[in-house]
């Protein structure tokens, strides 16, 4: 197999990441949160560039498709940026796909981008349409807390990793369950109120398994099913003797639509030669009746006889995990905790 993921180089202290946001920016009220975060990520050693999106919001976007991809371009192509934090996620991220050039894309260096949510819409069609590893995990406007938790400051270890080089994440402690207390005191940090446990599914208490990681949110990636901008079936090609891990969480979904969206993807052919699947624990939750998170997954995944670890330390239930989309993982769960494994091979 000739095709290979471009890791990007590792990010060094002085380095320039830039600000944009290519789906929601922020609203007058919330930028002194922007300027925590900036202080902080500065305090660590790192130059902020801020773009012109991330001060504005209107009709749930910081600006027009064109001027969020025309942004998002000019950072990706100047070579005097090495990463790129957006403030958080949003709504409509897919309307910039179409007005990317993933042709000069595929031919410029290899860039980091970070975050979760919508942007793991455009860390997803990156990733796979370029062969570019992109990081999901915290996004910028959680790096205004004064301390940063032990899982959400892991994004400079791995975005500072060499190619070649392993790194070793774990289960977090406690979780964030709501974000009432986080929302009413801004900039203080996450409120990790409740116990982490890492869940198999079925009757089994343990498991490990190796693959190719891709994933991201669920309620956004599902729309790209069927569009030029998800190539799953030849990612899967591709690393087909490494095989895949997908990670999902979701934001806004019941059981009944986690289910339907897993549907349509596994329909779709997405979970061919998949070694094992990772769920975040779901935000904005809630039963269909009777039938559970848990009822969903077993009819997805109980005939392909594959593990299924849920309620993980992803996505919009805080702290996360940062996972590198074209990274190959290893996963290990024992007693409700487990390890990450990644290697930029």
């Amino acid at each position: 197999m000739t095709n290979r993921i471009r890791y990007p180089k590792p990010l060094q202290k002085g380095d320039a990441i830039a600000v944009t946001a290519p789906s929601s920016g922020v609203e007058a009220n919330l930028h002194s949160i922007l300027k925590k975060a900036k202080q902080n990520v500065e305090d660590q050693g790192y130059r902020i560039v801020e773009g012109e999106t991330i001060w504005t919001e209107v009709k749930a976007a910081s600006s027009t498709k064109e001027k969020r991809a025309e942004e998002l371009m000019g950072f990706l192509l100047d070579d005097r940026i090495k990463a790129i934090l957006p403030p958080w996620g949003g709504e409509f991220l897919m309307e910039i796909l179409p007005l990317m050039d993933w042709e000069e894309l595929k031919k410029a260096p290899p860039k980091w981008v970070l975050g979760y949510s919508d942007i793991s819409t455009f860390l997803f069609s990156y990733t796979l349409l370029t062969g570019t590893a992109t990081a999901h995990g915290t996004n910028f406007f959680d790096l205004s807390s004064p301390g940063w938790d032990e899982l959400s400051k892991r994004w400079i270890d791995v975005l500072s990793l060499e190619k070649g080089q392993t790194i070793v994440q774990h289960s977090s402690s406690n979780y964030q369950s709501s974000w009432e207390k986080a929302f009413n005191n801004q900039g203080t940090g996450f409120d990790l109120d409740t116990p982490t446990e890492w869940k198999v599914a079925g009757d089994k208490k343990e498991a490990e398994f190796s693959g190719r990681l891709i994933g991201g949110c669920q309620d956004t990636l599902s729309i790209l099913l069927g569009t030029p901008f998800a190539p799953v079936k030849k990612y899967i090609k591709d690393f087909a003797e490494e095989g895949g891990i997908w990670y999902l969480e979701s934001c806004d979904m019941a059981a009944s639509g986690i289910y339907r969206s897993l549907w349509q993807m596994k329909q779709a052919g997405w979970f061919e030669n998949t070694k094992g699947v990772l769920i975040g624990r779901p935000a904005n939750y809630k039963p269909a009746k009777d039938f559970e998170l848990e009822d969903a997954l077993e009819r997805i995944f109980a005939d392909m006889n594959i593990p299924v670890v849920y309620d993980m330390d992803i996505g919009h239930m805080p702290p996360q995990n940062i996972l590198v989309n074209g990274a190959v993982g290893t996963v290990k769960v024992s007693d409700g905790k487990g390890t990450l494994e990644m290697v930029f091979d």
